[in-house]
Order: C-alpha cells, then structure tokens, then sequence
C-alpha cells in the first residue's frame, strides 16, 4: 500500500482541476464541479491507523475512543492505545459468500450507559446453506476484549447466494435505527411490503415496532419498513441541523444513486419477473409517484458505498457536503447539498486512486473521517484530517 499521509503531490491537484473542466460521462452532476474556491478547499492528511486487514466492511468510534471495525469473514476488531485486537465474539452461525458476511456495524446512542453496539451479518442453518441477514445486539465488556450477544432485532432479511445483501447501519435523531437492505437479487423483494429486501426498516433498538413507521399499522414485516423499492442500500447519513437521512445504492449497469429518504417513499427499483437488470433503477413510467433521487452516476456506474455529511470549520467549502466513498472508482466523491437537492460533485485528491477500493465512512467527534478499504488484502483503515488555511 501507497501511504503518502497529508501531502498532496502537484500531480493529483493538477488531476482534480483538469477533471472540473471536463464533460461528464453520465449522471445529473459534472464529475467535476467543485465545491467553493480552490481556497475553500481543505488539505488533507490521511494516516493508516490500522493495516493487515482483509476485507474491513465497517467502522465505528466509542465515546472513549476505541475504533471498532468489522471484516466480512467474520472478525470484530477493537483498536486503542494498546494496540489493535479481535473481539471475541459469538458468531459461529456466520453464512460468508459472495457480498454476504460480517457487514454494519453501530455504536448505540447510550454506549456509555450500556456498552450496546449492533452488527449486521447473514447467517447459515444447519447445514451450511445460507439462512437469512439479520440485526443482532451485543454488549461489549470494558476492555473491548469480548462481546456478548443480547439478543435480535430484526431477522429474516432474505439472502440467496449472498448477493446484494445490504447491510448498512445508522441511528437517526430519534433515538431509531435504520437498516438499509439489499434485494438479495430476487426481483418480487423490492416491491413486496412483506418482504424485508430492497428497503430500509426502521426499528426501536430492542426490536419493537415505531408506532409512527409508515406501515406500522399492518401485521408481518411491513410494519418495520420505511422505504421501499431499492436495489442494495449501501450508505445512509443524516444531514446535520435536520432529520433528513440520505441513502447512497448500488445501480445496475447504470445509475447509481444518492436518494432523499421519505417515509413511506418508493425508489421504483422492480426487476421482476425474474431479475431483469435492464429495467430503470427509479423506473417512473411504472411507479410516477416515485421518488426520483437527488444524484444519480449515469453510466458507468462508480459503486457508491458508505456516506457521511462533513462537519466541523475545518472542512471550509466543504462543510456540510455529504461524502460517499466509492468502490470502483477508488475514491471519495464530496456532493454539495443545498436543502434536499444536489447541486455540485468534486473528490478528495489525496484518496484518488491510491487505497484501492473505499467502503465506509465515519466521522468523529473531532470531524476526522475514518474510512475502510475494501480490497481483499492489505486493507486498512485511514483517518483523514482536514485543515484550511484559516485553522
């Protein structure tokens, strides 16, 4: 791996103002149209925090510092001044294949009272096949040496071969946790409301119900979902100052999109009969009343992941601008957000092309971004800090 730290070369700044001047390959945004001035724009140091990994899907920080961080094969690891270590953890009916495996990860809101955080991940029966992806709390003692599983709080996520499995993590400022799912290529999972594929769900922590979901009033699955009519859900951010949640998903060949979240909204994704990869990802002439989303790749697609809002001065221009890392274009792309619409796209120089493929994100309390490579090899987790000439 290529660690160049802070120091942005003249190569990458001539790269990323070259690409502001050229013409887009597709989506609602140029790929290059900047947030700000070239002065409002941040430099970057971004430093390796924890390497040797394989496959690091999620990150997440406790109140006190420890960085917790999932590998799809199945390990939880804790990081802290005392070194980086695997938390012992039950996971023995763990089902690995294809993108299905250890996946989200959360801190609870009130970890320092309960010390809860909560994984998503598929599991297997008895026999090996795979069974379903599901939503389990744990509690992890003071040491961050063990966690113990406390219970579920959501199962039957459907799975086939592992394939479009979700499974992103967040709490909202309502005290909820969102659950972003894939549609587990099956095309009935993202129109069915009894099915929990190709949704978000909302749920209380201990698994109850919202009385105020969209569909709370109907029995079975439906009641936990709050959107519906998605492909593979990979990130969900909260917009600051608001309760807005923004979603980032997998296109087919084409269109990736960013989505403005409304309760009970459909995102038009319908693939059946069978799984058709031809139909729209919003397909409106089928659903009119569907969400169109607020920024869509066009084609290629670029593999949208884990997205989080930037905040903190330090970020100048780009305070306030959602990030999305992206697992084919190798990179973080910074999307001006203005209300609910996207009005511009640039990308963080000092990531492109040098950490191979980004998963997840997450910001600190300090504002640093934390991020997951995703390579299958040599993965790592980076911290990038940002400064101005101002701070």
């Amino acid at each position: 791996m290529d660690i160049r730290g802070g120091i942005v070369s003249t190569l990458s700044v001539l790269v990323l103002l070259l690409s502001a001047c050229a013409p887009d390959s597709g989506g609602t945004m140029a790929i290059g149209d900047r947030l700000g001035t070239p002065a409002d724009a941040p430099a970057l140091d971004v430093e390796v925090v924890v390497d040797d990994l394989e496959l690091a899907w999620d990150v997440a920080l406790t109140p006190e510092g420890t960085v917790l961080v999932t590998e799809r094969a199945g390990r939880l690891l804790a990081h802290d001044e005392q070194g980086t270590r695997e938390v012992a953890a039950d996971l023995e009916d763990l089902f690995v294949g294809s993108e299905a495996g250890l996946m989200g990860l959360e801190v609870s809101p009130d970890f320092a009272r309960s010390r809860e955080i909560f994984l998503c991940h598929a599991t297997r029966a008895g026999d090996g096949r795979p069974r379903d992806v599901r939503v389990t709390r744990w509690r992890l003692d003071e040491g961050a040496a063990a966690a113990e599983r406390t219970g579920t709080v959501v199962d039957g996520l459907p799975i086939s071969s592992g394939r479009h499995s979700g499974c992103r993590l967040r709490f909202v400022p309502d005290g909820t946790l969102l659950v972003g799912t894939g549609d587990a290529a099956q095309g009935e999972n993202p129109q069915d409301p009894d099915s929990l594929g190709g949704k978000t769900l909302r749920l209380h922590p201990d698994g109850t119900i919202p009385e105020d979901n969209p569909f709370a009033d109907r029995d079975g699955p439906a009641a936990a979902v709050h959107t519906l009519g998605h492909r593979n859900v990979q990130g969900l951010a909260v917009q600051p100052g608001t309760d807005t949640v923004w979603s980032a998903e997998h296109g087919p060949g084409t269109d990736d999109e960013i989505n403005v979240l409304e309760p009970g909204g459909n995102y038009g994704w319908d693939p059946a009969p069978g799984y058709d990869e031809s139909v729209p990802m919003t397909d409106l002439e089928k659903y009119p009343d569907a969400v169109p989303a607020a920024w869509s790749s066009g084609r290629p697609t670029v593999a949208l992941s884990g997205a989080v809002f930037l905040e903190g001065q330090q970020w100048g221009g780009w305070e306030g601008a959602l990030a999305v890392a992206e697992l084919k274009n190798t990179g973080v792309g910074v999307y001006r957000v203005e209300d609910t619409e996207v009005t511009g796209r640039t990308r963080m120089a000092e990531l492109e092309n040098e950490y191979g493929r980004l998963r997840s994100l997450t910001l600190d309390d300090e504002g640093a971004l934390w991020v997951t490579t995703s390579n299958g090899a040599d993965d790592a987790v980076l911290r990038v800090t940002a400064s101005t000439g101002d701070s």
